[in-house]
């Protein structure tokens, strides 16, 4: 009898993410539980995402900072799990995660400095502070959710299909969110938003899903 070659992927490595993003809930609780509490509720809570703006914390703050990174490692170990679910051919691995992560961290991180530095330029930081710390809040909102959804997958018989149908909720949800809040700004500036929206919001992520598939 021929022996017939397997593959395996390794995927112990999902399981040691998970709990790293377990700890960072963990640490984000240390470092203010209200907070956290007013992050995962934002979708529910809009006085919370008002008064985090009132604060007006630096982004340089730690407690920004790791949820950040939370979300960008949530998002992009979404993106992984939708490119083998979508790719069946494409062969998995923590090699092609690190690639979605640094993708997912650059867009990211240099689409808010962008933001920051035009709003700054432009002189309407103060005009637009609802309008990015709102969404900024809101996504990290979702990655809480789309964490306790990617572990359920991983540790249930619900495939990826239940992952795309619940993500695709949320960031409906976000987004109708985001629109209701800011209403009176994008109802004023109704041709700079779908100018916005379309080279922030539309093409890069099109264009770096492109290149992820």
């Amino acid at each position: 009898m021929q022996a017939l070659e397997r593959t395996i992927i390794d995927t112990n490595w999902v399981t040691v993410l998970l709990v790293v993003l377990l700890v960072c809930v963990f640490l984000l609780k240390g470092l203010s539980f209200e907070r956290l509490k007013g992050n995962a509720l934002s979708l529910i809570n809009k006085t919370f995402i008002e008064s985090e703006i009132e604060e007006n914390y630096s982004f340089v703050n730690l407690f920004k900072i790791v949820v950040f990174i939370f979300s960008m490692t949530v998002i992009s170990l979404l993106m992984y799990k939708f490119l083998l679910f979508f790719d069946v051919s494409k062969e998995g691995g923590f090699y092609i995660f690190m690639k979605t992560l640094g993708v997912v961290f650059s867009y990211f991180s240099t689409k808010r400095l962008v933001e920051f530095l035009l709003s700054h330029l432009f002189k309407i930081n103060e005009q637009l502070k609802f309008f990015l710390g709102s969404k900024s809040n809101y996504l990290n909102c979702v990655s809480f959710y789309v964490f306790i959804a990617l572990v359920i997958v991983e540790y249930s018989p619900l495939n990826t299909l239940f992952l795309v149908y619940i993500s695709v909720l949320f960031f409906s949800i976000r987004f109708v969110l985001h629109l209701i809040s800011n209403k009176k700004l994008i109802s004023s500036k109704l041709f700079y938003f779908i100018l916005y929206l379309c080279s922030f919001e539309i093409a890069p992520p099109f264009i770096l899903f492109k290149l992820l598939f």
